[in-house]
Parts: structure tokens; C-alpha cells; sequence
């Protein structure tokens, strides 16, 4: 059985390109047109998880530090974020989404839970489809936090 044919791989083709276009859509989906996706992860988390050294943010979001560090000089620069002395050890700092940041963030998740919960009504999905979307949702989340 080639690769093609194999339901598994067929799968995973299925599921990367529903991911991507959905994404895709989702991503223009935007409070503040120059926060670039990068630099929206990067605020999304911080929102999520507080306050983060650049190594550990640049950990997360799987880029090397000296990006991470340009990354948050702009994020700065904004007034998105600050960064803060860690109290144990002043040679290290830590950076911390500011007001303004967060609320960049609860926007545009505010924007983008409408938009897809918009497409979704306009699909006229019945409940028992809404469930299967939810226990997929689901099972995707495993495949991500992998």
C-alpha cells in the first residue's frame, strides 16, 4: 500500500489542510493590523501564562533567542509588553504583557471565537455534527500539545 492510500496518511493530509485553511481565515480575523502573528503568539503567551524569561518565550514559540529578543524589543516598543528585573537575580529579565497587550489579545480572541462561531451557524451544523467537532477539537488539541 503506497503512502497515499494508507488511511492514516490520508488522514493527516485531510486534517493539515483543513487546519491550515481554517487558520488561515481565522488569522485575518485582527483587532490591531500590525500585531503580526508572531508577535500575537507571543502576547497570547503571555496572556496565558505570566510573566516569562526571553529563553523560556522563545522556548515556547520555537524560535531561537536573538529573535525572541527583537520579537520583544517591537512588542516594547508598542507598549505591548515590559520587561521587568527578575527579583532573584537582577541579571535576568523577564518580560510581562502590559494592559494594553492583554487587551490586544482578549480582542482579537473575542474576533475570532465570533467569526468561527459564525461560519459555523451559517453551515446549519445539527447538534449531534456540533458534537463531533467538539470531540474532534479535542483530539486535535492532543495532536498540537504533543
Amino acid at each position: 500500500m503506497s503512502a497515499a492510500e494508507d488511511p492514516l496518511h490520508t488522514t493527516a493530509t485531510d486534517l493539515r489542510l483543513a487546519t491550515f485553511r481554517l487558520a488561515r481565515r481565522l488569522r485575518r480575523e485582527r483587532v490591531d493590523d500590525t500585531v503580526s502573528d508572531a508577535h500575537f503568539a507571543v502576547l497570547a503567551c503571555l496572556h496565558t501564562n505570566g510573566r516569562l524569561l526571553i529563553g523560556e518565550l522563545a522556548q515556547r514559540e520555537r524560535v531561537t533567542a536573538p529573535t525572541m529578543s527583537n520579537t520583544v524589543a517591537a512588542l516594547v516598543e508598542d507598549g505591548y509588553v515590559t520587561r521587568v528585573q527578575d527579583e532573584d537575580d537582577r541579571r535576568r529579565v523577564q518580560v510581562e504583557i502590559t494592559d494594553a497587550g492583554t487587551a490586544v489579545v482578549t480582542a482579537t480572541v473575542r474576533k475570532r471565537d465570533a467569526a468561527l462561531a459564525d461560519a459555523l451557524a451559517q453551515l446549519d451544523f445539527s447538534e449531534e455534527e456540533l458534537q463531533i467537532l467538539r470531540e474532534a477539537s479535542a483530539l486535535m488539541r492532543k495532536v498540537a500539545e504533543r
